[in-house]
């Protein structure tokens, strides 16, 4: 029996990709007020950016419960007794705790269930699950997998444009960033995710140097596996990016993709985020 591969909502894998190769998503939730919606399943990216946007209310977000992994490890263990999960990053969020303790709850002891703190998100996440889900499918077995994964994630990069901190900040993920919240603000800030949390890498003045920026760091990789092009609310410059760049490779996969509602309580409007996963062994 496959290795079964389970991530979390934050990997912003597309539909596709998670029925092509049987990934489990366990979503997290985002809270407007009292209400509450789990990302991507009871709330869509387009109505989270409308209501971002047009409410006054700044949205929060929450963790999967132990409960949720440990329900979605016991239906899995009817199909395979080996289960990998890999989840964002445990300094972003509770959600690799929340993984790990769900183990404890399986009322399947007999299935066999590693949790790896990815220590990224979004298409870091997410290009790698996808990989590693590849490998399941063509027979890898659990410890091997492991491997490989830790491994994949030391080729996972990924730079996020926003056009403001301010929900960055007031969601308290903003990390080692937390020196520009007194930029000039003209300035956009592109961020990485370094040791498993937000950390600077430039400022520039527009838009429009900021998916120029983007394009020379996917370029600037000689072997790529892989890459992810996501956006939150306007497809116009991702479009154009993910074009230019295939134009010129046609051969990498692109795996374009809205960044996910809850990641949106923190990268706000207009936020960008590429994901290069280097080739294996290059």
């Amino acid at each position: 029996m496959a290795v079964r591969i389970v991530t979390d909502s934050l990997s912003d894998l597309t539909k596709e990709h998670i029925a092509d190769l049987a990934i489990t998503v366990i979503p997290l939730t985002v809270l407007f007020g009292h209400e509450t919606f789990l990302d991507r399943v009871t709330i869509t990216t387009e109505e989270f950016y409308r209501r971002l946007i047009a409410g006054p209310t700044l949205p929060t977000s929450t963790q999967p419960a132990p409960v949720d992994f440990a329900n979605a490890y016991d239906k899995l263990a009817a199909e395979t007794n080996e289960i990998l999960a890999i989840t964002l990053s445990s300094k972003l969020s509770g959600t690799y705790q929340s993984a790990k303790a769900g183990i404890d709850l399986m009322k399947n002891k007999k299935c066999r269930v590693e949790v790896i703190d990815s220590r990224t998100v979004a298409g870091g996440l997410g290009l790698v699950a996808l990989s590693a889900a590849a490998q399941a499918k063509k027979g890898m077995n659990l410890d091997k997998l492991v491997e490989f994964t830790h491994k994949a994630l030391k080729r996972s990069h990924i730079i996020i444009y926003f056009d403001t901190l301010k929900y960055l900040a007031k969601g308290g993920r903003i990390g080692k960033a937390a020196g520009l919240l007194g930029s000039v603000l003209s300035f956009k800030p592109i961020l990485t995710v370094k040791d498993g949390e937000m950390s600077p890498v430039t400022r520039l003045r527009s838009r429009a140097a900021g998916l120029e920026y983007m394009h020379n760091f996917i370029t600037g990789f000689k072997n790529i596996e892989s890459v992810s092009i996501e956006h939150s609310t306007d497809t116009e410059g991702t479009d154009t990016l993910a074009k230019r760049f295939s134009e010129t490779h046609p051969k990498i996969p692109v795996m374009r993709s809205a960044v996910s509602p809850v990641l949106g309580v923190y990268g706000g409007p207009n936020a960008i985020a590429v994901t290069v996963l280097e080739a294996e062994g290059k």
